[in-house]
């Protein structure tokens, strides 16, 4: 039996379980094969493929450009690489809000052309029916609340989210809801830290969160902006593991030097 075949994979069961016992668990993006081949080796509990693809891949300023095929080539590039993780996918605005049945459309798309575990959707109560039917078909969704970045046009700003007690009771009913509807996790994005924790030991599900300080059940990142590949990007909650951009780009201007040098390739690198 191979090393790969004896690997336990994680589930939405093994993530429930996590949180039972007090277990944090880490996620990451990720949207190539490369990069969620060595995540994953490195043993990453969930591994979201983001719409934030449309960011840090595409370059477009927000994640509202991506398409539904777009995040299938991503995902299915990533669950390729992946022998551990639970692999959750984006569905991309405009796949989903409004429509159950063409938001049922677009996640069976993503089960079957990826073979992806699970779908994740933003909103509460504006899109339960198409979390509902989703999840009537059998597919685990994972929501996400707080700063919903498909929604910025609404909102207008990346501002922190649910400082008011208006909208941490709206946040703490779409919470509420997600889970009776039956969602395996949900993501909470740039919140205080205070409405994190509260919003953690209300709900029995696992709370991953990305700005939401340390009292939910696991972590998130973008990888682009852990290991420093992209700068521009620098909010509070943002830790860089790496500096990669540097790094990367030393490696680069070496090799640009070797080349005009006449120095690469030597002797021993030629046939």
């Amino acid at each position: 039996m191979s090393v790969e075949s004896k690997v336990k994979r994680v589930t939405t069961r093994v993530l429930s379980e996590m949180k039972l016992k007090g277990e944090k668990i880490s996620a990451l993006t990720a949207y190539d094969y490369s990069l969620a081949k060595i995540i994953d080796h490195a043993g990453i509990d969930l591994i979201i493929v983001g719409d934030s693809a449309s960011n840090v891949m595409a370059g477009n300023e927000t994640t509202l450009p991506i398409t539904l095929d777009q995040m299938i080539y991503h995902a299915s590039s990533v669950v390729r690489a992946v022998q551990r993780a639970l692999v959750a996918v984006d569905l991309p605005f405009g796949s989903y809000q409004g429509d159950s049945k063409e938001a049922l459309a677009s996640a069976i798309r993503v089960m079957k052309e990826t073979s992806a575990d699970a779908v994740k959707m933003e909103g509460g109560v504006e899109i339960i029916e198409s979390v509902t039917r989703v999840l009537s078909a059998g597919i685990p969704v994972m929501g996400h609340l707080g700063l919903t970045p498909q929604s910025i046009h609404k909102f207008g700003t990346y501002a922190v989210r649910a400082r008011e007690q208006q909208e941490i009771d709206k946040l703490l009913s779409d919470a509420r809801l997600l889970e009776q509807a039956g969602c395996f996790a949900i993501v909470l994005e740039k919140i205080p830290a205070r409405v994190g924790a509260l919003v953690a030991r209300e709900l029995t599900i696992p709370l991953i969160g990305i700005g939401a300080g340390g009292g939910v059940d696991g972590q998130v990142l973008v990888i682009h902006d852990m290991l420093g590949i992209n700068r521009e990007f620098s909010p509070r909650f943002l830790r860089r593991y790496r500096d990669l951009f540097s790094e990367i780009n030393s490696a680069v201007e070496s090799y640009i030097r070797d080349v005009k040098d006449g120095d690469f390739p030597n002797e021993s690198e030629q046939y």
